[in-house]
């Protein structure tokens, strides 16, 4: 099993936080920077891929529940 295999929304979604954090502070060397975006960037990915994997399989189970399927946008509360 891969490392973004065995690393979990939750824990993905928590360390992606934290180097937003850290960039936003704006204090680290540019190096640092780089490679804290770079793993930003590789976060952000797994967390939505791992978000299309839960749809779908919300979409699927919906279907095999009561036939048809009415995907609408999903529109956060703020």
């Amino acid at each position: 099993m891969s490392e973004n295999q065995e690393l979990i929304f939750e824990k993905a979604y928590e360390q992606l936080g934290e180097i937003v954090k850290k960039l936003e502070e704006g204090e680290l060397p540019l190096d640092e920077s780089m490679a804290l975006f770079e793993e930003g960037m590789r976060l952000e990915r797994l967390c939505e891929q791992r978000l299309d994997q839960a749809e779908l399989k919300i979409s699927e189970l919906i279907r095999r529940e009561g036939g048809a399927v009415d995907i609408e946008p999903f529109e956060a509360e703020e």
